[in-house]
């Protein structure tokens, strides 16, 4: 049995942790509405670049541009986004298991980490990481987002790799964020649907010239999305996991509260029970 100092102690330091908590829970809804208004901002951008550039595969050769082509090698190369920090729920758990599924399914995957808790994840199994990019949440610029494009396209052309896929968290509303897997080179052209299977389209200039311009940015484009996608989602699980562990904190005072007036009730009564015991020891 705890005593009356143990349990005050106790209160005061679940106390404390509830202000921390709920100070956190307050910073990252400020950060998430802000978040969650970039990738909202960025969606339909990406979506109709998506379009487009799927429309121009059909009207060219696309053997011809090297990010286009498929191949037929098993080589693919897993770019995995996760946070930096924890204190978030399941967010980074979810992610980085699902991408551990990816990797189980093929014995010629080279991994790629975005997040300080994706690379901690898998060098803590022994996994080789091919390269990583820590701290890209700290100051999110779309600069980030070119350079590892560059990369990625780079290792591409360069036939280090057949496919290249990306794996991050879909921001679907403050509770619900999905992982998802998507590839990222080579890209292949969409179903086309009924509204627009029977459309033709004049391009200016020639679609040749357009892909050069558009498949680049369409690269940069999506890896942007997926980093405001998780940036976004990090922040809602973080407020939602703060919230938790503020009415927890609460819960757990309360009772310790409870005990604590047991506790002081049985003091007082054993003081009363003294007192009353001396008067009538003096009384005889």
């Amino acid at each position: 049995m705890a005593t009356l100092r143990e349990l005050r102690t106790r209160v005061a330091s679940i106390s404390n942790i509830q202000r921390v908590t709920n100070a956190m829970q307050m910073v990252a809804a400020a950060k998430m509405r802000r978040a969650q208004d970039a990738i909202l901002a960025a969606r339909p951008y990406a979506v109709q670049l998506d379009r487009v550039l799927r429309r121009l595969q059909g009207s060219v050769d696309t053997s011809q541009h090297p990010l286009l082509s498929e191949r037929d090698g098993p080589r693919t190369l897993l770019v995995v986004v996760t946070a930096d920090r924890g204190l978030c729920g399941g967010f980074n758990g979810n992610i980085c298991r699902y991408a551990l599924t990816e990797l189980k399914q093929s014995d010629d995957v080279a991994l790629i980490t975005i997040g300080r808790k994706g690379r901690d994840f898998f060098r803590n199994r022994d996994f080789e990481i091919t390269e990583d990019y820590p701290d890209v949440f700290r100051d999110l610029d779309f600069s980030q987002a070119v350079q590892i494009g560059r990369d990625l396209m780079k290792r591409f052309v360069s036939d280090e790799v057949d496919r290249v896929v990306l794996l991050f968290s879909e921001f679907r509303s403050v509770s619900q964020q999905i992982p998802m897997a998507t590839q990222l080179l080579p890209i292949v052209p969409g179903e086309e649907n009924e509204e627009e299977s029977g459309l033709d389209y004049i391009f200016e200039p020639e679609p040749d010239g357009l892909l050069q311009e558009l498949v680049p940015r369409q690269i940069n484009m999506q890896i942007w999305r997926a980093l405001l996608e998780s940036n976004a989602g990090f922040y809602a699980a973080q407020m939602t996991a703060m919230d938790n562990a503020t009415k927890n904190a609460g819960e757990i005072m309360e009772e310790l509260t409870r005990e604590m007036n047991k506790e002081r009730q049985a003091s007082i009564t054993l003081e009363l029970m003294d007192i009353v015991g001396g008067a009538e020891a003096v009384a005889q």
